[in-house]
């Protein structure tokens, strides 16, 4: 039998258990995915990844570690490298398919129009996203509470950036299961039917941040649809059918 599985913290947002343990059992694969809740302080004591990494076939990273396993990695493909985050390791290489996975679900809603885009963030899932909208040609300008070089903060969001950005992404955990009541701190207001908010957040379906562009007319979309690509390219990793192989 082949052990795959999540490692993150606290892991009770994550979906990939299900998902895959269920594909195991519709196609007949001889394997199983478990959670691996790994804490700060065991995750600073290294042995608990150092062991993983040893036994498992396949891994997937999530918050807050899609950075910081970097370092216990042989090597990056390049997706990964140029991404600078990991979300899938094989063979103790790390792969990043976030950005496909949020590039097949976001090329679709893309209007000739959509040029310029905010992506709220600076964690993982944000250097992700970023990354594959330059690949679609949008120009992006990340967003954070704490503003430093090449990133804005929520209070220098202007009636003219938010004109000027008909895509919105929110790549932060603001609105995930459980504080579903939370969402980033945007002109709402400023939003119009104009605009396209993409929020990476998929439990719940509909986040407050997704209600409130709704609201405004904004074309919305959650992500799960990136959820599902990411998943299904990290299967082709792992099952060596993957063009990144």
């Amino acid at each position: 039998m082949r052990h795959f599985g999540i490692i993150g913290y606290p892991l009770v947002q994550s979906f990939s258990a299900r998902y895959f343990n269920e594909k195991f059992e519709r196609e007949h694969i001889d394997a199983e995915y478990s959670l691996y809740p790994i804490d700060k302080d065991e995750w600073d004591k290294g042995s608990k990844i150092k062991e993983l990494l040893q036994k498992m076939d396949g891994m997937n990273v999530t918050m807050p570690y899609k950075q910081d396993i970097r370092p216990f990695l042989d090597r990056l493909d390049e997706t990964a490298k140029n991404v600078g985050a990991v979300n899938v390791v094989y063979q103790k290489t790390g792969y990043n398919t976030d950005c496909a996975g949020f590039m097949r679900s976001i090329q679709p809603l893309l209007l000739p129009t959509d040029h310029q885009a905010l992506v709220l963030g600076t964690g993982g899932a944000s250097k992700a996203v970023k990354y594959g909208l330059e690949q679609l040609g949008l120009t992006v300008q990340l967003v954070s509470r704490t503003p430093q070089k090449g990133v804005i903060g929520y209070n220098d969001l202007t009636e003219e950036i938010m004109r000027t950005h008909s895509v919105i992404v929110n790549a932060t955990p603001l609105g995930m299961f459980p504080d579903i009541n939370s969402c980033a701190p945007i002109p709402y207001e400023l939003i119009d039917k104009n605009h396209l908010l993409f929020d990476c957040v998929y439990n719940p379906e509909l986040t407050v941040f997704l209600s409130r562009g709704q609201a405004q007319g904004a074309r919305i979309q959650n992500g799960l649809g990136m959820l599902y690509g990411q998943a299904e390219e990290a299967w082709r990793i792992w099952s060596g059918t993957s063009n990144n192989m």
